[in-house]
């Protein structure tokens, strides 16, 4: 795979409601390191060129959608957009970089709920209960 192989020229569609979103995301993304960006106020889209080692499209979704951006949910879009995940994984994964871990709020979440989660044969049953016949 060629150097080039890893730039990445995308564009994010946003919804039409709320309006307005393209101008501020654009400032958002622009705080990022190395992802360069270009707003196309007409097509309501995010022109983003980043190196796929630095980010993924799927990591640029979900900081704007984290941010409260309502991206374009049309059939066409999900699917284009889904591809286009697939596509990165594999080339990161064919590159043998490491995954990225889930953020650390994220870990903690599972931690808190797999802790209050009831583990092996607990039952709640009181013994009298479970030996009356």
């Amino acid at each position: 795979m060629t150097n080039t192989d890893l730039k990445k020229n995308r564009e994010i569609q946003f919804s039409k409601f709320p309006p307005g979103q393209v101008p501020e995301a654009a400032d958002d993304l622009q705080r990022l390191d190395a992802v360069a960006i270009q707003p196309k106020y007409e097509k309501r889209s995010l022109g983003v060129s980043y190196d796929l080692q630095d980010h993924t499209l799927r990591e640029l979704d979900e900081h704007l959608v984290d941010k409260g951006y309502h991206l374009d949910n049309t059939l066409m879009t999900k699917l284009t957009r889904a591809l286009i995940y697939y596509v990165e994984d594999t080339q990161l994964h064919n590159l043998g970089a490491p995954e990225k871990r889930l953020k650390r709020s994220a870990q903690e979440a599972y931690v808190q709920a797999w802790e209050h989660h009831p583990h092996g044969d607990h039952d709640d049953t009181p013994p009298e209960w479970r030996e009356y016949k």
